[in-house]
């Protein structure tokens, strides 16, 4: 079986740090992979927040997930505190690429648990269409 392999570019927009809380813990006694879609969530709203944004207004316009991928490396658990680490690529007329690197601080130690991929596209939720990347975000995306 073909195994999705996320190549992470090297221009930190971000970093923010998240805890496992106990309901992020499944029947395995470990970071559920549900629970880990959240936290990348929340990472992302951390770093919008960051920048004055919210996912329904950067510039006027909001923002909606096309996709997202997610390379599962090792175990996270209960009161691990998760690093986020947030670059951006691919950035187009209307869209742009997210990419997370999760580690777990451990120990004085760096557990790489997981990297993702959220496709962003800039959208209307008044006029329900597709909208521009505004230059202000664009700036923040290529990290001028």
């Amino acid at each position: 079986m073909a195994r999705i392999k996320i190549v992470l570019p090297s221009n930190t927009l971000a970093v923010v740090n998240i805890p496992v809380r106990i309901t992020d813990i499944n029947y395995g006694n470990h970071l559920g992979n549900d629970a880990l879609v959240s936290i990348i969530h929340e990472a992302r709203v951390q770093w919008l927040r960051l920048n004055n944004y919210t996912e329904l207004d950067v510039e006027g316009v909001g923002l909606i997930m096309s996709d997202l991928a997610v390379e599962y490396i090792n175990e996270s658990f209960y009161r691990d505190e998760l690093q986020i680490s947030i670059a951006a690529t691919e950035i187009s007329r209307v869209s742009f690429e997210l990419y997370y690197s999760i580690e777990a601080i451990r120990n004085e130690k760096f557990i790489l648990i997981a990297k993702a991929k959220t496709g962003m596209v800039c959208y209307d939720y008044t006029g329900k269409k597709v909208a521009v990347v505004p230059e202000k975000l664009k700036a923040i995306l290529i990290n001028i």
